[in-house]
């Protein structure tokens, strides 16, 4: 493992289909979250759903932030900083469940995520490496 923590952090960016949540991304995505976060109250998650654009653009949100959003691009919202959690609030407001939104992020049914995750999650078999396709 390095010492330098710039290449430690690097590393964690090559884990296949994993995303990590460093300080970084939870910089980024501060805003992101915030906004999910407000969906916690009726009366904005009423707000957000009679004009979902408007209310993003409330929020100091990037371009792209509010596309992934507006997209329910999980993946895509996780990449540019949303933490699953708070994302929660989203998904739930739109009436998915935990496993039903996850799974759409594996390209999944519900149903068949479901099932590997009580098999025991992903098999450590196959491409642990992005850079190095091992």
């Amino acid at each position: 493992m390095s010492t330098d923590i710039h290449e430690y952090l690097a590393e964690l960016e090559d884990i296949p289909g994993t995303r990590v949540y460093t300080a970084a991304r939870a910089r980024r995505g501060y805003w992101m979250n915030q906004f999910a976060m407000s969906l916690m109250t009726a009366e904005n998650r009423e707000r957000f759903k009679a004009d979902e654009r408007a209310y993003l653009d409330a929020w100091p949100l990037t371009e792209e932030q509010k596309q992934a959003l507006l997209d329910r691009d999980y993946n895509r919202c996780l990449d540019l900083g949303g933490n699953i959690y708070f994302l929660a609030k989203l998904f739930s407001t739109d009436g998915l469940s935990f496993l039903q939104a996850v799974g759409t992020m594996t390209g999944m049914r519900p149903e068949e995520y479901q099932a590997m995750m009580v098999a025991g999650g992903r098999s450590p078999q196959g491409v642990r490496s992005i850079r190095e396709k091992r």
